[in-house]
């Protein structure tokens, strides 16, 4: 419920008292007395979803901009003609929505002062670089509780569809600062971490599935993200907490500027490019998703001026938003494309093995394990992967495979490798490692 304090200036009070009067609500008038242009104060309780609608109404009827209006959240209301308005808006508005200058100010006050922004988000990343490099989604999700990437993230739509300029600004630059403080906090710790020895220097950190499940973004990231930034505008629009979606938010944008952070340290440009890609989609796509929710529930400004220029200001932004997506699209595609290639060449080796496995001279062996070496389709190096890296190729099939003691199968690489071929319609090579079986009796 709000309760609203509207003073009115000279010669509008009968125009805010017939307008009260024909929506039913139950109202209080306060002459006015310290000598100001006001000549009374009309103060009286609605719905939330009904401060707007009452608003236009009031100054619709001359209640001129000067007018000035104080918003408060009251708790209760007794009166029976309150419950009878709010089965009304109720009817009319749907659920719960708050007003127009409402959304802005919450908006505002979502994004801490400078000092504070910087210094939540550097003990973010950093909380969730050691959370990736200990494996530990405890400590990630803990990163992202403390991460104040909520506020610019929904500010800039809402100056972007409200007409508020500075708004947007702050929003668009917070949002900046935070993603590259981010990238910046995580690169340095890491660096500090590898050169201080509190962590291997040499381990492959792709093989971490904290990071390596940042490093093949898809189209189903574009889900996560457009879905972060929908329900953020829709619990702000409804004037509840935010704190849980600004968690899925920060599970954005905190983890992945962590990974760049980890892969420009240890030296893996593949891993800070595919991270990175991450951060970017998810930002677009937060910024877009608030538009166009915002868009949707109807939010606008005022004046007809505004409204056209909020309207010509909405459409190029949102045109910039879906064509940078679009380009990042043709990575994802790629990654999309990769990660299925990859699932059917996995699903075709194990077809092949089992195959050869099944035919009379083996019988007496035992398949134990499968694994699939990876290695990167651009020349970057001679290393080998077995993560999840995009844009990958397999390099290698290793075959664990138990046998009777003194038991030998000298054609079986070769036989695995040309049924593998046959299969997949890929070469690579196969490796057989072979674990002897001395068993007893009972």
């Amino acid at each position: 419920m709000r309760l609203l304090q509207v003073s009115i200036p000279t010669g509008e009070r009968e125009a805010v008292v017939q307008v009260l009067e024909a929506e039913g609500i139950d109202f209080f008038l306060t002459d006015e007395t310290s000598g100001r242009k006001y000549t009374a104060i009309a103060t009286f309780p609605l719905p939330p979803n009904a401060v707007q609608p009452v608003l236009d109404k009031l100054h619709d009827a001359g209640l001129s901009d000067e007018a000035h209006t104080v918003i408060i959240d009251a708790e209760t209301d007794t009166s029976r003609q309150f419950e009878q308005l709010e089965k009304r808006y109720d009817a009319e508005n749907g659920g719960d929505r708050i007003a127009r200058d409402e959304i802005l100010t919450k908006a505002r006050e979502m994004s801490p002062r400078f000092r504070t922004f910087v210094f939540m988000t550097v003990v973010s990343a950093v909380v969730a670089t050691a959370g990736l490099l200990l494996d530990s989604p405890a400590v990630v999700v803990g990163s992202m509780v403390i991460a104040p990437l909520v506020g610019p993230a929904l500010g800039a739509g809402v100056g972007t569809v409200l007409d508020d300029r500075d708004l947007f600004v702050r929003g668009v630059k917070l949002q900046l600062l935070g993603v590259v403080t981010a990238i910046v906090s995580a690169t340095v710790f890491a660096i500090l971490v590898r050169n201080l020895f509190l962590f291997p220097p040499n381990t492959d950190v792709t093989t971490i599935s904290q990071i390596s499940g940042r490093l093949s973004p898809d189209f189903l990231s574009l889900i996560v993200a457009l879905g972060a930034g929908a329900a953020g505008i829709v619990s702000l629009a409804a004037g509840v907490s935010v704190a849980l979606v600004g968690v899925m938010i920060a599970a954005a944008l905190i983890p992945p500027a962590a990974a760049v952070g980890v892969g420009i340290a240890w030296g893996e440009p593949m891993v800070a490019l595919a991270a990175g890609v991450l951060v970017l989609v998810n930002v677009l796509s937060i910024n877009l998703s608030a538009i166009a929710t915002l868009q949707y529930m109807g939010y606008q400004p005022r004046s007809w001026f505004r409204l056209e220029r909020s309207r010509e200001e909405t459409i190029r932004r949102i045109g910039f938003l879906v064509f940078s997506l679009a380009v990042l699209s043709i990575f994802l595609g790629g990654v999309t494309y990769s990660t299925y290639q990859d699932a059917q060449f996995e699903e075709g080796a194990d077809t092949a093995v089992v195959d050869v496995f099944s035919a009379s001279q083996f019988q007496q062996a035992e398949r134990l394990d499968m694994q699939i070496q990876y290695q990167q389709r651009f020349s970057m190096g001679e290393n080998t992967y077995t993560s999840e890296l995009p844009f990958r190729e397999p390099s290698r099939v290793i075959v664990t495979v138990g046998r009777p003691q003194g038991e030998r199968y000298p054609n079986l690489t070769t036989q695995l490798q040309n049924r593998i071929e046959r299969e997949t319609g890929r070469e690579v090579a196969v490796q057989v490692r072979y674990v002897e079986i001395d068993e007893t009796s009972a």
